[in-house]
């Protein structure tokens, strides 16, 4: 059987061997107005986002949810399916694993996502402490920007796997009414209703969706709901304003992790222990508040502010105590751009300022719940220690695109950071508290060059700053209440102290669109120094121990190519598009682990889809997903097995867009394979309880009427 690497490649390959091909067309790279009067919203469509990103010198993706929408969209695993250089896999239930050129390769899946900075509307949603997941709601959404790597920069993310930014629907794109339902294997439904329109000088958009499902794997089921709503007002051609809101609830049972020989012969049992104990995570109630205000000073420059509340609370049962957490972020933005000449050169500079801050109630209290080793014979409530975490992050960035010869741009770019970092244990009363504060530094330098209509080169050169969590400060600790204090015996007791993570990146590429499709190729080399990694100690380990790496280094290839193969008016058209991402991370030299991979992703990743669609309006295509190896502990002792999926889908879309249907199949030949994988130290070759199954065999059907 040929290897998935092997497969990938030749895969890759099909479209530059079909003799039938379209013809070429240009590829429209100009520039971005600041003003759009006819859009009349602060918010940009699709083609204003791809036009907009074409200007980075650097990988980065825009998804159209049209597309994904066509089928099962349930998580951030079908939002990002068919992205070049990101990795996006469900661990059960809505939470997800996401990597971007390694960004949080081995965090657990959950509400702390590690290594990317996420946006709503771009509004800042990552705080000091991660990203909570319950409010990426797919079925809110016109599209998505993910800008990989340094490539954030421009938005204020300086995090190792770069920027993503969710944005929603608009009064401007929304029809006036729209139902959507979708229901499926292992209990899945999925209902909406959501209504926009324009009236006059004010638009708005209102959502009401709701979610459940029993899971794949036993003890993963999960409920959620939850509302969206913006209102934009134009007070007049140089002023406007949007507020957005965002409320969600969401219950997942926890599954844990289970061995590779339960994968192999019983994929959906759960691990005993977190069933036998009923492990789950309750989001509440999230709440996002926000405002985007933009004021174009003239038709070359503009003023653009954000102010954000966010307030997510968490029950935690994830071990044998329970943890009630406080979670509360406020956010402020502020950018500035404008259209020079200098030298009588173009020039595109800007200038922005992103804050964001834990309020100062943010903390957490522990509590007994099923009494057991150092809590036996406490009783279920006992509290068992209270502890706060704080902090903040500060970026300010300048930036400018400057065009030094026909088509050729030069970009620079410099941000200062701020970050700090605090945690405490306040009960009982000789708990400890580390506080650290950092200033750091992240230059940036690249080239554009527009070679013809149809082909851009671009490479950058670029540093990464990211901060430790608060609440890693404590959870790593191994400085523990000692024998005699009680119930908090053998629980954390004095933080400790993790330096910032940075990174220095090189990336070389293009982008555009020929006789074989529309392409895209980005290489690129980091190397990071002081990499947050995480490993849990032992095979029943909960919560994972997160500390500084020796220097490792980061390298990779991004790859994706969208080709029409045959077409002919009156008849079809047959399509394929395809995303390779190559990732080879690993450590420099380290005194324990030599030049070891780092564990928790497949060094070669592919997702290809083969579509054939009616000029009717009906569409039908396979797809395949192949993933290499990956390893489970950082001694590289063992390893998760490859795996191939096969996949296929069935529809109708109506000519007059107002409604829409689907069959979506999942894992055709019900493959046993492991999804995720949250690694260990050392397992010395057994087979440890590290990984999370994907799904098995599932179809989904879902329809949508849509009155404009």
């Amino acid at each position: 059987m040929r290897s998935p690497k092997n497969l990938s490649t030749a895969l890759l390959g099909l479209a530059l061997v079909c003799p039938a091909v379209a013809e070429a067309q240009d590829v429209e790279l100009g520039q971005v107005l600041i003003r759009d009067e006819q859009q009349g919203s602060d918010d940009p469509t699709v083609q204003e986002a791809k036009a907009r990103l074409a200007e980075v010198p650097g990988g980065s993706n825009v998804v159209d949810m049209r597309q994904p929408l066509q089928g099962r969209v349930a998580s951030n695993q079908d939002v990002l399916a068919y992205q070049p250089g990101v990795y996006a896999q469900s661990a059960g239930n809505e939470g997800v694993k996401i990597s971007i050129r390694g960004s949080g390769i081995n965090r657990a899946p959950g509400a702390h996502a590690s290594g990317l900075y996420a946006m709503l509307d771009g509004l800042p949603l990552t705080g000091p402490g991660g990203t909570p997941y319950e409010l990426l709601e797919p079925l809110w959404l016109d599209h998505v920007e993910v800008l990989r790597g340094a490539n954030g920069f421009d938005r204020g993310a300086l995090a190792l796997g770069g920027a993503i930014d969710y944005v929603s629907h608009t009064g401007f794109d929304a029809p006036l009414l729209q139902v959507r339902y979708a229901m499926g294997s292992h209990g899945y439904r999925q209902r909406q209703v959501s209504s926009g329109q324009v009236l006059g000088d004010l638009d708005y958009y209102v959502a009401l969706t709701d979610a459940k499902s029993d899971g794949y794997q036993d003890h993963t089921a999960s409920t959620s709901q939850g509302v969206i709503a913006n209102v934009g007002y134009r007070f007049n051609p140089n002023l406007q304003t949007r507020f957005y809101l965002r409320y969600r609830e969401t219950d997942n049972d926890l599954a844990g992790r289970v061995t590779k020989q339960s994968i192999e012969h019983d994929p959906r049992a759960a691990n005993p222990t977190y069933q036998a104990r009923d492990y789950r995570r309750d989001e509440p109630g999230s709440t996002f508040f926000g405002n985007k205000t933009t004021y174009y000073i003239d038709d070359d420059s503009s003023i653009q502010t954000g102010l954000v509340y966010h307030d997510y609370p968490m029950d935690l049962r994830e071990g044998p105590n329970r943890l009630k957490v406080a979670y509360s972020d406020v956010s402020g933005t502020f950018d500035y751009k404008r259209r020079d000449t200098l030298w009588g050169l173009e020039s595109h500079s800007t200038a922005g300022l992103r804050v964001t801050k834990h309020l100062p109630n943010d903390g957490a209290s522990e509590f007994v719940r099923i009494p057991t080793g150092n809590t036996a014979g406490y009783a279920p409530g006992t509290r068992i220690r209270d502890f706060t975490y704080q902090g903040s992050d500060t970026v300010l960035h300048l930036g400018n695109d400057l065009e030094i010869a026909d088509d050729l741009w030069l970009t620079t770019g410099i941000a200062a950071i701020y970050t700090r970092r605090e945690s405490a244990v306040t009960y009982p009363e000789s708990g400890g508290k580390t506080s650290l504060h950092d200033w750091d530094y992240a230059p940036r330098l690249g080239l554009r060059y527009q070679l013809s209509p149809a082909v851009q080169l671009f490479g950058n050169l670029s540093r990464s700053v990211e901060g430790p969590h608060p609440w890693s400060l404590i959870y790593s600790s191994n400085q523990l209440f000692p024998a005699g204090s009680g119930v908090a015996t053998g629980a954390q007791r004095d933080p400790i102290k993790l330096q910032n993570q940075t990174a220095t990146t090189l990336e070389l590429g293009g982008r555009g669109d020929s006789a074989l499709g529309e392409w895209t190729l980005a290489w690129y080399y980091a190397q990071v120094r002081h990499e947050l990694l995480s490993v849990l100690p032992n095979a029943n380990a909960v919560t994972p121990y997160e500390l500084n790496a020796s220097p490792t280094v980061h390298q990779g290839v991004e790859a994706s190519l969208n080709s029409t193969l045959w077409s002919q008016p009156g008849v079809g058209a047959l399509s394929l598009r395809q995303a390779y991402t190559f990732s080879d991370f690993h450590y420099r030299d380290d005194e324990r682990f030599g030049d070891n991979r780092l564990p928790g992703l497949p060094m070669h990743y592919y997702q290809g889809e083969l579509r054939y669609d009616w000029p009717q309006g009906f569409f039908a295509g396979a797809n395949l997903q192949l993933a290499s190896k990956v390893a489970v502990d950082y001694a590289n002792s063992y390893y998760a097995d490859p795996y191939a999926l096969l996949g296929a889908t069935l529809g109708y879309n109506a000519a007059k867009n107002d409604w829409q249907t689907w069959v979506d199949v999942r894992n055709l030949t019900n493959t046993h394979y492991a999804a995720t994988v949250t690694p260990g130290y050392d397992d010395k070759g057994l087979d440890a309880a590290r990984s999370t199954p994907g799904e098995g065999l599932g179809v989904y059907w879902g329809v949508s009427w849509s009155l404009r």
